[in-house]
């Protein structure tokens, strides 16, 4: 759309309750739980209500994620591994485009309208900058421009774009980031990737399994996935070279150069020809080169900030928004300002944002949380779930070992194989992973846990739970598994520890 404001619920007032900047699930979940409490909200969105994860991130990226892991699953079962042929037999990348194109709704947000308009909830199309206490500009793509007051808040949730470091020539070869890549429409028969984080993890697996005959990551620290336990990031690096991934660690990438600019294809259109990247990689031994058809760059996010006007409160021009635990910007008098999701930095993560816009709107409409206190983000940092999408999956929640010494925990953690029970083996013949939780040793209660294995995700609430409920060993001991999942290594995790 193009119009200013679609009027989705709202009168295109210039006066409102609370206005939200920011359409993305943050923006969206704060807004609606305002409006739902009888509060007049506007968001305004310069792209598409829905966000980066909706179009460029989540969806997209475990969409083409789920084909390869599909046949992967079938190809380690007995009776079904000949239905699905060779190493990527039966991936049909054209159907997993198309397959991604209508999750995300075709890159139109028409579908994402209809639940703000359920709750009358205004959007406006366009930019918007503070101009001074409760005062927000929007910039139409007309030109045109309307300044909105809050009488209650302001609610910042702009998010992060991906980060582009200053290696010499790699501006300059037009590299892929995250939308990019979630957005292509061919699979380069040769990618290389910068970075072994989450989205640089996912990404390369999903694209060696939809096809592409070499590809390479490139880590500049000790492992891939460096955030979580030593163990997951090696146990990926297992599968990944396993499979044809060739994965550098410790290596940096210090000069790019592409032989041909070409334009890449993606939402836009289907690009014109482009010539290979040589990425340069220093190391002891002397460079090494690294030749691609296409380089994504997968190293880091940057808050999108840079023109919010956050100078005209008294906050720094760029950089991540600091809060307090409901989520309020410091430093900014009268309790107006609030920041919510990446744009905050504390957790970059789609769930957590979501679950902080709940804390910022409670704040906001004065609701108190079921134990009947003031809202309060009481998850970050000691209760964060997160999953990395490889296969094997990395799920994990809390504190990894090292943190949670680093925090000053007296802590104790215990592994066990993923594969030590019969779920894992009834799933097919390449169990695999390790599992593990980090026990508070005075209070006895888990602090961290992390599961690495064949579909894990669905472990980590469990987990979650017994973190923020401070469950002590003794009582999870009588939370009995079924028989026969992959959830009765709890049982062995808690018979490994001891009880």
């Amino acid at each position: 759309m193009s119009r200013s404001d679609d009027a989705a619920g709202g009168t295109g007032a210039s006066e409102v309750d609370v206005i939200v900047i920011g359409a993305g699930p943050a923006g969206e979940v704060v807004a609606g739980r305002c409006a739902e409490a009888g509060l007049s909200v506007t968001v305004i969105e310069h792209e598409r209500v829905g966000g980066e994860c909706s179009y460029w991130g989540c969806i997209p990226s475990k969409t083409l994620l789920r084909p390869g892991e599909v046949v992967a699953a079938a190809r380690a079962v007995p009776g079904a591994a000949g239905a699905v042929g060779g190493v990527r037999a039966g991936v049909d990348a054209a159907a997993a485009f198309a397959r991604r194109d209508e999750m995300v709704g075709g890159y139109s947000d028409e579908g994402q309208l209809p639940w703000l308009r359920e709750r009358g909830v205004s959007v406006r199309r366009g930019a918007g900058r503070l101009v001074g206490e409760r005062r927000v500009a929007v910039l139409a793509p007309d030109g045109g421009e309307q300044v909105l007051t809050a009488t209650r808040a302001v609610v910042l949730a702009t998010g992060t774009r991906a980060t582009i470091p200053p290696v010499p020539g790699l501006a300059e070869a037009d590299p892929w980031d995250n939308r990019s890549a979630t957005g292509a429409r061919a699979v380069p028969a040769r990618l290389a990737v910068l970075g072994g984080g989450a989205v640089g993890a996912e990404l390369a697996q999903a694209f060696r399994r939809l096809g592409s005959a070499e590809v390479t990551v490139v880590e500049s620290g000790p492992r891939l996935l460096a955030r979580e336990e030593p163990f997951a990031g090696d146990e990926v690096r297992a599968a990944f070279e396993a499979e044809g991934i060739t994965v550098h660690t410790g290596r940096r990438a210090v000069a790019v150069r592409r032989e041909a600019p070409g334009t890449p294809g993606g939402p836009g259109g289907p690009g014109t020809p482009r010539g290979p990247v040589v990425v340069t990689l220093d190391g002891d031994g002397g460079p090494e080169h690294v030749v691609a058809d296409e380089i994504l760059v997968a190293v880091g996010r940057t808050p999108a900030t840079g023109e919010l006007g956050l100078p005209v409160v008294g906050l720094p021009a760029r950089g991540f928004v600091e809060v307090d635990d409901r989520m309020r910007a410091t430093g900014v008098a009268g309790d107006w300002l609030y920041a919510v999701g990446d744009v905050n930095g504390r957790a970059l993560l789609t769930h957590m944002g979501k679950y902080q816009a709940r804390v910022a709107a409670d704040a906001i409409t004065g609701r108190l949380d079921p134990a009947g206190r003031p809202a309060a983000d009481r998850a970050d940092p000691g209760a964060v779930p997160r999953v990395t999408f490889t296969d094997p999956q990395v799920s994990a929640v809390g504190r990894t070992e090292a943190a949670a010494r680093a925090a000053g925990l007296d802590v104790r953690a215990v592994t066990v194989p993923t594969a030590s029970v019969a779920g894992s083996s009834v799933r097919g013949t390449d169990a695999v992973g390790t599992s593990q939780i980090v026990v508070d040793t005075a209070r006895r209660v888990l602090v961290g846990a992390t599961f690495v294995g064949h579909d894990t995700q669905e472990m980590v609430h469990a987990a979650a739970i017994a973190i923020v409920g401070a469950v002590p060993l003794e009582d999870l001991w009588h939370a009995v598994p079924s028989f026969p999942t992959v959830s009765e290594v709890w049982l062995r995790l808690l018979e490994a520890y001891g009880l």
